[in-house]
């Protein structure tokens, strides 16, 4: 019979014991960890050891709380009770750091006695992304060694590096050439020699949370919680890291707790962890063979250095594979170029960017107007010309002739077909679209979109390439807009109603804002420009009759000062009252009766449409799992992922609820494309949800 697994392993180095978690990849803290944590240390005191290293096999020291646990019934023992072993053990205890030490993690070693690192480990605690705050004492320690500035690490979420630790004060050392086996022989070495010291536990620090100041506090509380509009996690953590510096340490951790406690078992966290597994799961292609390789990747070639292209080429840039934009002309190289070189600039400005990876990074970016000769070398070649089909495809025959035997040619095409942009050659098995958002260069969205002959290596090419340079790639089928676009192409025609049947284009932003939208559709469209709507909407030969309107007065966004708002010097958008009067005048023209429209019906007529739209799309098969298209909209289009994204919002709903809503605006507003879809239809009535569909759909 197999022994069973042992999730703590108890090593002895004389008279250091050493306690490795042993829970991979990441080491969280399930239940048998925390037991084999306790019963080490129970056993180390008890043979005699005279310090205790905790350390994580494999990569990571420990990230922290196991989720897939949450909501069940919590197994004993707690972390807290692991972290009273801790504190009351007269054998001091040494936290060894390596890889990253997040959330329960970084808690772990909070309570031990001491903590070193490796050179570059990661620290952190990023609960308040999953929608709550620290849980097991964090926000009451970190403070108490190092004071207001864990008000930062702790409401950002956002990791430091074991360096900064070390500054800030919560790591005692990091140990110079300290990587794999070597950072436990060098713990255990410094354990050792500091085994005598008379160590201060972080619970009964206090000089760092002395003179508390109450207005500094606040001040740097509101600047933290400035852009988390309508995310309650935030607030949460300051509420408890200011127990920290007025309350005992013990009813601190009640406050902890409270908050903890409320914030796990709200809605928002629950989006938050939606998303967070389903970032995991949507990377995962059901139907692509376990054999499908990707091609070999040394040197990307991007057609086009315009704002998307050189948002591409720069992505690779960072991630340090080397790239060539190929250009028409010498001037327009030089000026994707320069654009590039500007926009890395202004990060090494900001301190974000040290000019010695400035250099590295550009280093790594070439241009030339040569085609044939660029292409003919490359491993995988992204075109990122004029979104016009006539264009791409001479384009593809073009690269078709010059690219080598079994390169994969993609395109950065929004909205058109990839089918037809592969009939351009003569290896349409080949072409893939690679739907990059802009800017490319920052937005972590791919959407990989697979042609009907698109063939396994393709797609693998693509996934990983995508992988390869920072992108959360998400495989999707060939439609008009593929996901995200096609979706949010549906609540045009309801704004355009909403607008003409009461509402004003600061109404409509300001329930979309308040719902956690970074920017609402109108100003959206305003920085976006709606010039691009409109030649769209010519292209389709479909009409808007307010944007258009609003367009033919010249008023073309935030690029000539005036679109649906109008914009100061600074681009701080103003209510329009040329665009109030606009607006009205059509509404009477069309006979239309304007009236009052609550904040609910705006939300729901602008939202709806996309959930409506969404399901057809898993009915079609355009997208794998509900999921995959929540994860689209929070990456890609702004939707804030404290609200887990369309088809959560749904779930959440009912979806009885949204069929009837739907039905009811259908027949309201006479908008045909808002009667349900089927599969709202079939779920409702069997009293489904999106969440509980089985299987994923074929593309």
């Amino acid at each position: 019979m197999a022994s069973e697994p042992q999730f703590v392993e108890h090593a002895r180095d004389g008279d250091v014991h050493v306690l490795r978690i042993a829970n991979p990849p990441v080491n969280t803290l399930r239940t048998e960890v925390r037991a084999g944590l306790l019963d080490g240390i129970k056993a180390a005191t008890k043979e005699g050891a005279r310090a205790i290293v905790i350390i994580g096999s494999g990569r990571n020291y420990s990230a922290g709380a196991e989720m897939t646990e949450f909501g069940k019934p919590r197994k004993p023992p707690s972390l807290p009770e692991v972290f009273d072993a801790i504190e009351q053990s007269k054998v001091p205890v040494v936290a060894a750091i390596h890889g990253n030490a997040l959330g329960g993690g970084l808690e772990l070693a909070l309570a031990c006695h001491a903590r070193v690192a490796a050179p570059g480990a990661q620290v952190g605690l990023p609960e308040v992304k999953r929608g709550f705050v620290p849980g097991a004492g964090g926000t009451q320690r970190l403070p108490r060694l190092i004071g207001l500035e864990a008000l930062r690490i702790i409401v950002s979420g956002d990791p430091v590096t074991a360096e900064e630790a070390q500054r800030l004060g919560f790591v005692d050392a990091v140990l110079p050439n300290a990587t794999g086996s070597d950072l436990e022989h060098a713990a255990i070495a410094w354990a050792r020699e500091n085994a005598g010291r008379q160590f201060v536990l972080a619970k009964n620090r206090t000089d760092r949370i002395a003179g508390y100041d109450a207005a500094k506090f606040d001040e740097a509380a509101k600047k933290l919680t400035a852009r988390s509009r309508g995310q309650e996690s935030p607030q949460g953590c300051v509420a408890a890291v200011r127990a920290a510096f007025t309350q005992p340490f013990e009813d601190g951790l009640n406050v902890e707790r409270e908050q903890f406690t409320r914030l796990v078992q709200g809605e928002q966290s629950h989006a938050l962890r939606h998303i967070f597994f389903g970032e995991r799961e949507a990377q995962r292609i059901p139907d692509l063979p376990a054999d499908a390789k990707p091609a070999t990747v040394n040197r990307l070639v991007v057609i086009g250095g315009g704002t998307m292209g050189g948002g591409i080429a720069m992505s690779a840039a960072n991630h340090g594979l080397p790239v060539t934009i190929v250009e028409t002309s010498r001037e327009a190289l030089e000026k994707g170029l320069a654009r590039c070189e500007a926009n890395w600039q202004r990060t090494v400005s900001s301190g974000r960017l040290s000019q010695a990876e400035y250099e590295k990074r550009r280093a790594l970016l070439s241009g030339t107007t040569e085609f044939e000769k660029a292409v003919g070398v490359a491993d995988l070649v992204i075109e990122a010309v004029f979104e016009n089909m006539q264009v791409k495809k001479e384009v593809f025959a073009r690269l078709d002739k010059a690219a080598r035997p079994g390169v994969v040619l993609a395109s950065n095409t929004s909205t058109l077909s990839i089918d037809e942009i592969a009939s351009a050659t003569q290896r349409p098995e080949l072409v893939v679209g690679m739907h990059f958002f802009s800017p490319a260069n920052v937005m972590r969205l791919l959407e990989n979109v697979k042609g009907s002959k698109s063939n396994p290596t393709a797609i693998a090419t693509a996934t990983e390439v995508g992988k390869r340079i920072g992108k959360l790639p998400i495989l999707v089928g060939n439609c008009d807009g593929f996901v995200g676009n096609r979706m949010t192409g549906k609540r045009g025609p309801q704004i355009e109603k909403l607008l003409l049947e009461g509402c004003l284009p600061q109404d409509i932003d300001r329930v979309m804002e308040a719902y956690g939208m970074a920017m609402g559709p109108l100003a959206t469209g305003d920085l976006a420009g709606l010039d691009i709507g409109a030649a769209v909407r010519k292209a389709r030969g479909t009409v808007a009759p307010v944007a258009d309107a609003v367009v033919a007065a010249g008023r073309l966004g935030q690029k000539t000062s005036k679109g649906y708002y109008d914009y100061d010097e600074n681009r701080k958008r103003i209510p329009s009252k040329e665009v109030e009067a606009l607006i009205l005048d059509l509404a009477e023209k069309m006979q239309v009766r304007r009236r009052k429209i609550d904040d609910q019906e705006i939300l729901e007529r602008v939202l709806l449409p996309m959930v409506n739209e969404g399901a057809r799309i898993l009915e079609e098969g355009i997208a794998y799992r509900p999921i995959d298209i929540d994860v689209i909209f929070v990456n890609g289009f702004g939707w804030p992922a404290f609200r887990g994204g369309p088809m959560f919002f749904a779930d959440r709903l009912g979806l009885k609820a949204v069929r009837d809503k739907l039905a009811h605006y259908a027949e309201a507003t006479g908008d045909r494309n808002l009667q349900p879809a089927a599969l709202i239809e079939q779920l409702a009535k069997d009293g489904g949800s999106f969440a509980t569909l089985k299987g994923p759909a074929k593309i």
